[in-house]
């Protein structure tokens, strides 16, 4: 009886060992950071967009605590072609992805005040996507404290000859 007693505590003392590694994976699951970077293209071999608002994609990276990629999301840029609020539209995309950092080669004023609002830090940023990320992981990209990029609006021709008849906004040359 004594020796069943004795497997059964050894048997109770491993699974308490197992449960408190993954109780340890589980916390450190917990401080995965995802970010989300302005791209030309999909995929980590595509080159950061200059420009937030306007780039094709996103590509949406997790991290994991030890600052290895776990996790890549393509993501096209809905807003890349509206004639104005991209910025903010593009913003709003990226922070719907739980994204705590953005990066980009250049963010305007109106997206960079959306992510100041929603606590959501911002890193300028060159190079294809993984270099970015590797930078990022390691602490060697410059935080952006401002506005880097400026407001833009994107001019059709319809946009110009309503401009020209109704006399306002932006005159065509």
């Amino acid at each position: 009886m004594k020796r069943i007693l004795k497997i059964i505590d050894s048997e109770i003392s491993k699974l308490e060992k197992v449960k408190m590694n993954l109780l340890k994976e589980k916390i450190k699951g917990a401080k995965r950071i995802k970010i989300g970077i302005s791209s030309s293209g999909k995929g980590l071999n595509s080159h950061i967009y200059s420009r937030f608002g306007r780039c094709p994609n996103f590509v949406i990276i997790e991290l994991d605590n030890k600052k290895k990629i776990k996790e890549t999301k393509d993501m096209k840029n809905t807003a890349k072609g509206k004639i104005s609020s991209a910025g903010i539209i593009s913003a709003q995309l990226i922070a719907n992805q739980g994204v705590k950092a953005v990066l980009a080669g250049n963010i305007g004023p109106r997206a960079f005040a959306i992510f100041r609002k929603l606590g959501i830090k911002t890193y300028q940023a060159s190079g294809t996507v993984g270099e970015a990320a590797e930078n990022f992981a390691n602490g060697r990209l410059k935080r952006i404290e401002k506005a880097t990029g400026q407001r833009s609006v994107v001019f059709s021709k319809s946009t110009i000859r309503h401009q020209r008849t109704f006399g306002f906004g932006v005159k065509a040359g």
